[in-house]
């Protein structure tokens, strides 16, 4: 399987964003897809999962009510809508797929083999 991550760009705070993680070479109905970030000088971190299924949403609480993620299968693409975005949601977005992690194990980057490349997502104040 691969992921292809799109649709960052430059925002204003407050503004809204869509970032695309569209899925090769399976469907992904049968991934847990996660969306992570990285600031610069920041560990990477969690940000939302739709898991395998597509049945269970999971998000960071400093993202919670604010970005949605969902899936259109017939693109076998994944979303992640971003509205009321800060300066601090300033960061490299990475989208991540894994057939293994559970709830217990699904925050962590560490679980997930197959990953998208970056895309920037600049929040200005």
């Amino acid at each position: 399987v691969q992921l292809q991550a799109s649709g960052g760009g430059s925002v204003q705070a407050g503004g809204s964003l869509r970032l695309s993680c569209e899925v090769s070479g399976r469907t992904l109905t049968g991934y847990t897809i996660t969306w992570f970030r990285q600031a610069l000088g920041k560990e990477r971190e969690f940000v939302a999962s739709l898991f395998r299924g597509g049945s269970s949403t999971f998000y960071a609480d400093p993202v919670k009510g604010r970005f949605t993620i969902s899936k259109e299968n017939a693109k076998n693409t994944v979303y992640l809508r971003m509205d009321t975005l800060k300066p601090e949601d300033t960061a490299v977005y990475y989208c991540a797929a894994s057939a293994c992690v559970i709830t217990s194990t699904h925050r962590s980057h560490l679980f997930y083999d197959v990953w998208g490349r970056g895309t920037q997502v600049t929040v200005s104040s």
